[in-house]
């Protein structure tokens, strides 16, 4: 075979059609409006701002909740019918090793402590040094006569 037989392949000899390649001006091309561009960004901000203050949220708060599982142990053990006794605080073994429970109901103050390591009263202990879990409770005071108090376990992190 001999290179005048071998024609190239090309526009000329495929019969395509002759027309120029139009130019695409930048009117052309795809773009976004400046607002749905600025909503976009806003939108995407304010779900990572979400999705962080969920993940931080769901973490466990150990300090927090080891004061939550005491009071509830605590709370079980002092209420009778719904209504905390505060009698039963005597009998009260605070749960961990510098646990205090707290009742504190009609001007009186019931303590039931796991030991001297303790964390004291309100007044005496640093706040940056516990966690505290509370929650209002019924407590009677006399027979017959109930008032509404505050059940309290305090522990030192």
């Amino acid at each position: 075979m001999s290179h005048d037989s071998v024609k190239p392949d090309g526009p000329e000899t495929s019969g395509a059609s002759k027309r120029p390649a139009a130019a695409l001006s930048t009117a052309d091309r795809a773009a976004v409006e400046p607002t749905a561009a600025l909503v976009a960004v806003v939108v995407v901000g304010l779900a990572l701002g979400l999705y962080a203050g969920a993940f931080a949220d769901a973490a466990p708060d150990d300090d927090r909740s080891a004061a939550r599982a005491a009071l509830d142990r605590v709370e079980e053990a002092i209420t009778v019918g719904g209504v905390v006794d505060p009698a039963r605080m005597r009998r009260v073994e605070a749960p961990g090793t510098a646990t205090a429970i707290e009742l504190e109901a009609g001007g009186e103050r019931w303590l039931a402590a796991s030991g001297p390591d303790a964390p004291g009263p309100p007044e005496v202990r640093s706040p940056d040094a516990v966690a505290v879990a509370e929650r209002r409770v019924t407590v009677r005071v006399a027979p017959g006569r109930n008032v509404r108090g505050t059940l309290r376990a305090v522990v030192w992190r």
